[in-house]
């Protein structure tokens, strides 16, 4: 399935299908910021399938440079799904996910609905 563009709550946001490309390095995360960038997104949502498992290793400091890569280029990341047994194994993990989603720039989050209450927020 293709990655899709929506609109939610008047933001543009480019949909990763579950079954999309996963990103695996920072040259996938480039490659997903210019099609957003092409299609005029705000924000990318990204489920955690399209993820490999080094992104939930922060030792492996891919998390990092990915969510680098979009702060530099002003695009959002939100990566949707069930991550609960990757923060249950990681300290450091679940404080990355608490202070990301107490910030602007990246979320995790359960699923696409819950990126439609976020953005409703002011």
């Amino acid at each position: 399935m293709p990655d899709t563009i929506e609109h939610l709550e008047g933001t543009t946001v480019l949909v990763r299908a579950p079954d999309g490309a996963v990103v695996r390095d920072e040259r996938d995360a480039t490659d997903l910021i210019g099609d957003g960038m092409y299609q005029g997104a705000d924000w990318v949502l990204l489920p955690v399938e399209c993820l490999t498992e080094d992104f939930f290793r922060l030792r492996t400091r891919l998390a990092g440079d990915i969510v680098q890569k979009f702060a530099t280029y002003r695009l959002k990341l939100a990566v949707v799904g069930d991550i609960a047994h990757h923060v249950a194994a990681s300290d450091s993990l679940r404080d990355f996910v608490r202070e990301s989603n107490r910030g602007t720039q990246l979320w995790f989050l359960p699923d696409a609905e819950a990126l439609r209450t976020r953005l409703t927020r002011p």
